[in-house]
């Protein structure tokens, strides 16, 4: 059963910086494994949106414009785990942020193109 577990999320002032980690456990043989990796991030009262991908085979990545500059994600294959480096932090980044892996070549940002999801870590950035 696969599994993913973030971790990294805390409370920094705007301006700051946090790494986000994705670990990936339980990918019994490559049927399974993912295409890519997505993390995407909720604040209370609005919908998931998709923050940045990696597609695992080529290392191809994708951001979402609001975080583009901003936000690094990458890979280290090795250990199964993805990164998501955040810096220069403001206050509509705080959400509760998610690591999914999907093994559909579809677009990147939709949600439903993700088959297994992580528990969430949450950020918080005060001005």
């Amino acid at each position: 059963q696969v599994q993913l577990v973030e971790s990294g999320g805390g409370s920094v002032q705007a301006g700051g910086s946090l790494t986000l980690s994705c670990a990936a456990s339980g990918y019994s043989d490559s049927n399974n494994k993912p295409v890519k990796m997505g993390w995407f991030r909720q604040a209370p009262g609005k919908e998931r949106e998709g923050v940045a991908a990696i597609y695992t085979g080529s290392g191809n990545t994708y951001y979402a414009d609001s975080v583009k500059g901003r936000f690094t994600i990458s890979q280290d294959n090795a250990k199964n785990t993805v990164y998501l480096q955040m810096n220069s932090l403001q206050p509509e980044d705080t959400a509760m942020y998610y690591c999914a892996s999907g093994r559909k070549f579809g677009g990147w940002v939709l949600p439903e193109n993700y088959n297994y999801w992580g528990q969430g870590t949450q950020v918080t950035v005060s001005s």
